[in-house]
């Protein structure tokens, strides 16, 4: 239900956006919008962080959002890299400074993700490892307990990784947003928005194309 009102209110917020670019708005009152939407996906990122304390599974697995969508999901999120790429081929025109921010801003966010999964490989591996460690058969009730403990102790981790991934994304936007100029953020804004909506549009008609 949160998550609904902050889609709503996004939605609000780019229509803004939208209009705004349309009427050929200054920059400074473009500007103001811009941050809004930014400040917006701060909201974003503070429900996660509670959402992930109550039930870090439902953030983990992307309940929340259509199935679609999670085919691209990457720790809760979609991957800033991506992100990037589709920004940076639909904003014209970059001059040669903002396309060279843009790339060291996609190569750092990539090798960020890639740390971030090889962490929650580690992390996977090491609750499997320890799921595994009991003697078979034993029945021992303290052994059993203990080794949920432990497993319990490692998947608070969970949280931080999921966290971690979120500041990445807040970052790369902040970063973004300072190596456009007004115009050119609203426009990537929109590009990001758009191509979010495309995966919806496309989960609802696979849905309901009639299967065999």
């Amino acid at each position: 239900m949160d998550y609904a009102r902050w889609v709503d209110e996004h939605q609000r917020l780019i229509n803004g956006i939208r209009s705004a670019l349309n009427s050929q708005m200054g920059d400074n009152e473009l500007h103001l919008l811009v941050d809004g939407v930014i400040t917006h996906y701060d909201e974003l990122y503070r429900l996660k962080r509670v959402g992930a304390k109550a039930d870090v599974f439902h953030i983990l697995s992307g309940l929340w959002i259509t199935p679609a969508e999670r085919c691209f999901m990457w720790l809760g999120g979609h991957r800033s890299s991506e992100l990037l790429k589709i920004v940076r081929n639909h904003i014209d025109p970059l001059t040669d400074q903002q396309l060279m921010g843009i790339y060291n801003l996609q190569h750092s966010s990539q090798q960020a993700e890639d740390a971030l999964s090889q962490g929650m490989e580690a992390l996977q591996q090491s609750l499997s490892e320890t799921l595994s460690s009991t003697t078979n058969g034993s029945g021992n009730v303290a052994e059993y307990m203990g080794q949920m403990a432990i497993a319990m102790a490692k998947l608070a981790t969970l949280e931080t990784f999921i966290h971690q991934a979120d500041l990445l994304r807040q970052q790369t936007l902040q970063q973004l947003r300072r190596i456009l100029t007004a115009h050119q953020a609203a426009r990537a804004l929109l590009v990001i928005n758009d191509y979010i909506l495309r995966i919806r549009a496309l989960n609802s008609l696979w849905l309901a194309c009639p299967k065999e």
